[in-house]
C-alpha cells in the first residue's frame, strides 16, 4: 500500500522538479518506507513526464520492489499503490506466455501484464489498486482503479498540465491547483456528508471512477469502464439453499485465505458484530499463529460494544486490544484526525482512532468486515426498500400544489427530523430519485438552498452533469434487478464507495496501514448480486449466509439487535466539544462557505433536540476541512 503522483506536462522539468518532490512529501505518511521520483521522458517532443511514489512494504520487502517501477524490454513505467492478491497465479500466466520476472512483488506483475495485454490482464486481478502506467512506445498515460474503488485515484487537467495523485492533498501541495472549493461538490457533500463522485471538493479535480482505465494523450481524456456493478433481471434460481450456502461460503474462505498474503503480520479490526466477528472466525481457521485484533469502545454504554467483541476474541483466543475512546480522548487526537481527512467527511473518526492503535501495536496490515451490510442486506432499509419505493412513486404522482399544502400542514402539527425530511420530501420536485438515495440524505435540497451562498457559474452546472451523468449510470446497470439487489448495487456504488471506503483509507494510511475488506472481493459481490434478494432476508437470522460460512459463532453475536458502529457524538456535542463546535459554527461568516445565520439556526435546532447531530458535526467538519487545507497550507 503506497502513496503514488504523477504529472504529464508542457513546462520544462526545471520547472515542475519542486512541485514533484512537495507532491511526494504531501504522501510521506502513506509510505514512510522508500521513495522513488522518476522524470521518465525529457523534452524531445515538448512534454516532461514524471512520476513519483511512496512505498509501504508489504510485498517483497527487498529493493527490488522499488518505484517506480520500469520494465527494461518495453519502457513502460508504472507507479502503483495496492495490493493484488492472487498476483502469484497471475505471474504464472504470464510466464506461460514467455515473460520474466526479477522481483516477488506484485509490481512487476502489474507492470508487465497490463503492458502484454491492456485491460484484458485485470480480469485476472482480485485485490486492490490504482496506479499509473506509462506506455513508453504509445506515449500515452492510462489510470486504473480497482473495481470497488477501495484505492483512491484523482486528477486534474488545466490544458497545459495533467496531474494524478492517491490524495487530493498531494496535488494541492504541488502549488499547480487552485484551491477553490467546487460548488457543486459542497452541495454533494451537504446532501450525503461526503463528496460523490467523481467530483471532488476541489473544483476541476476528479476522481477515476470504480472500474474504469482513464487514458490521457495529447491532451485528451477518455474514461472507459472495464468492470460495472450490476443488478440482473434474472438472477439464478435457487432450488436448494444448503447448495448456495455452501457455495458462498467457499466464495468467502476464499477471499480471507486471499487477504492473509503478506510479507508482514496481519491484524482484524473487531467490532462485536456480526462482520467483523465473522472475519475472525474465518482468519482463525485460515491464519497461521495467534490473531491480533482491536476494537474501540466507549464509556457511554448505549454506544460501547466492548463486551461483545471481547466475547468473540475470547471464543477465537486473539491478541485483542481495546482502546477506550472518551471525549477528552477525542479533543486530544481532533486536530490529528480531521488533518488526516483527504477530503471532509461525516464519518471517519472511528477509523482513525482504531488504526491508529493498530499501527502502535506494529501492525501494517488490517482486515476489516466493511462491506457486510451492502453484500448481505444487513441494513434495516433492505427489509423496507419496496414499501419505501411503492410510497416515493406515490407521492411523485400526487400533484406538487397538492404535495405542498400536505407538506405545511404537517410541519404546522409536527416537529422533528422526521417531519422536515417528510415535509422536503413533499415539496421536492426530484422524486425520481431511488429511495436508497433518500434514505442517505442528511441535508433536503430545501436544507441546503438554505444553507448554500448560490453559485450559477458554468463550471458549477458542469459538474452537476458530471454527476447526474454517472448517478444515472449506476442505476441504469442496476434497474432491471429486484428492489433488494437494486439497494445492494447503489449501497455499493455510493454510501460505500463514497464514505466508507474513503475515509477508512485515509484514516489508515495516516498511521502507514494497510486495511484489507475481504467481503467485497469482486467474486464474492458478483455471486451475490446474482442470486434473489427476498433469499438474503431471514426472519431472526440476520445475514444468515455470512454467518453459516463463518461458522461457530457465538450466539449472543448474531442473535442480538442490530446497531452500527457510531460514535457517542451527541453526547460529545452537548458536552465537552460544545464550546469549539459552538465557536467555530457561529462565528460571523463560517469562513465565507454558508449563509452564516443558517448555520447558526441549525445549531439552535439541535441544542434544542430538533435535528440529528450528524447535520452539526458536517458543518463542523467542512469548516476545519477548510481552514487547515485551502485557508492554511499545511505542508
Amino acid at each position: 500500500m503506497c502513496g503514488i503522483f504523477g504529472i504529464i506536462t508542457n513546462r520544462p522539468r526545471a520547472e515542475v522538479a519542486g512541485p514533484v518532490t512537495q507532491a511526494s512529501r504531501a504522501l510521506a505518511h502513506r509510505g514512510p518506507d522508500d521513495e522513488g521520483i522518476e522524470f521518465i521522458s525529457g523534452q524531445q517532443d515538448g512534454l516532461t513526464v514524471a512520476f513519483a511514489h511512496r512505498r509501504l512494504a508489504i510485498l517483497d520487502l527487498s529493493p527490488a520492489g522499488h518505484q517506480p517501477m520500469r520494465d527494461e524490454a518495453t519502457g513502460n513505467w508504472i507507479t502503483y499503490n495496492g495490493e493484488v492478491f492472487n498476483f502469484r497465479e497471475a505471474r504464472q500466466r504470464l510466464e506461460n506466455r514467455g515473460l520474466t520476472f526479477h522481483s516477488e512483488s506484485d509490481t512487476e506483475v502489474l507492470l508487465k501484464g497490463f503492458g502484454k495485454l491492456g485491460e484484458a490482464a485485470i480480469t485476472d486481478w482480485r485485490g486492490m489498486f490504482a496506479f499509473g502506467f506509462w506506455e513508453a512506445q504509445a506515449r500515452q498515460l492510462t489510470l486504473v482503479r480497482d473495481r470497488l474503488g477501495i484505492k483512491p485515484l484523482y486528477y486534474f487537467h488545466d490544458g497545459e498540465t495533467f496531474l494524478f495523485a492517491s490524495e487530493i492533498r498531494a496535488l494541492l501541495a504541488t502549488g499547480l491547483v487552485p484551491r477553490k472549493l467546487s460548488p457543486a461538490a459542497l452541495d454533494s457533500f451537504l446532501a450525503f456528508g461526503s463528496v460523490q463522485q467523481p467530483l471532488t471538493i476541489i473544483e476541476n479535480v476528479y476522481a477515476v471512477l470504480p472500474g474504469h482505465t482513464l487514458t490521457f494523450k495529447d491532451g485528451k481524456i477518455r474514461s472507459t469502464p472495464y468492470w460495472q456493478l450490476r443488478a440482473d433481471a434474472c438472477p439464478q434460481p435457487v432450488n436448494d439453499e444448503r447448495t448456495l450456502s455452501a457455495e458462498i461460503g467457499e466464495l468467502l474462505r476464499e477471499a480471507v485465505r486471499l487477504r492473509l498474503v503478506s510479507d508482514v503480520p496481519v491484524g482484524v479490526f473487531l467490532s462485536g458484530g456480526i462482520d467483523s466477528s465473522a472475519i475472525v472466525a474465518m482468519l482463525h481457521r485460515a491464519a497461521e499463529g495467534r490473531l491480533k485484533t482491536f476494537s474501540v469502545c466507549f464509556t457511554e454504554q448505549e454506544f460501547s460494544e466492548r463486551a461483545h467483541a471481547a466475547q468473540v476474541a475470547q471464543a477465537f483466543e486473539t491478541d485483542h486490544t481495546e482502546v477506550l475512546l472518551t471525549a477528552d480522548d477525542l479533543l486530544t487526537r481532533l486536530p490529528s484526525a480531521l488533518r488526516a481527512m483527504d477530503q471532509p467527511s461525516v464519518d471517519g473518526v472511528n477509523s482513525y482512532v482504531v488504526s491508529e492503535a493498530a499501527a502502535s501495536a506494529g501492525l501494517k496490515v488490517a482486515v476489516s468486515g466493511l462491506g457486510g451490510d451492502e453484500v448481505f442486506a444487513g441494513y434495516s432499509l433492505f427489509r423496507t426498500i419496496a414499501r419505501d419505493e411503492r410510497r416515493r412513486a406515490m407521492i411523485q404522482s400526487v400533484p406538487l400544489g397538492l404535495r405542498r399544502a400536505a407538506a405545511a400542514a404537517i410541519q404546522a402539527t409536527t416537529h422533528g427530523n422526521r417531519a422536515t425530511k417528510l415535509g422536503s420530501l413533499l415539496r421536492s420536485e426530484q422524486l425520481g430519485e431511488h429511495a436508497v438515495m433518500l434514505h442517505r440524505q442528511l441535508f433536503t435540497g430545501e436544507q441546503r438552498r438554505s444553507l448554500l451562498k448560490t453559485d450559477g457559474s458554468g463550471a458549477a452546472a458542469q459538474d452537476q452533469a458530471r454527476l447526474a451523468a454517472w448517478t444515472q449510470q449506476r442505476l441504469a446497470n442496476c434497474a432491471e434487478g429486484d428492489l433488494i439487489n437494486q439497494a445492494s448495487a447503489l449501497e455499493l456504488g455510493g454510501y460505500l464507495g463514497n464514505t466508507l471506503l474513503r475515509d477508512t483509507d485515509a484514516m489508515s494510511m495516516a498511521h502507514g496501514l494497510e486495511v484489507r475488506v475481504p467481503l467485497i472481493d469482486h467474486r464474492v459481490i458478483e455471486r451475490l448480486l446474482d442470486v434473489p434478494g427476498q433469499l438474503k432476508l431471514r426472519d431472526g437470522e440476520p445475514k444468515w449466509l455470512l454467518v453459516e460460512a463463518a461458522e461457530k459463532l457465538p450466539r449472543e453475536i448474531v442473535a442480538r439487535p442490530k446497531r452500527g458502529f457510531e460514535l457517542p457524538f451527541r453526547h460529545w456535542l452537548l458536552g465537552a466539544l460544545r464550546k469549539q463546535v459552538e465557536t467555530a459554527l457561529c462565528e460571523p461568516e463560517f469562513g465565507g462557505l454558508l449563509q452564516a445565520s443558517a448555520v447558526r439556526s441549525l445549531w439552535q435546532d439541535f441544542t434544542a433536540g430538533r435535528v440529528s447531530w450528524s447535520r452539526v458535526w458536517s458543518l463542523y467538519v467542512l469548516g476545519e476541512w477548510t481552514k487547515l487545507n485551502l485557508q492554511n497550507r499545511t505542508w
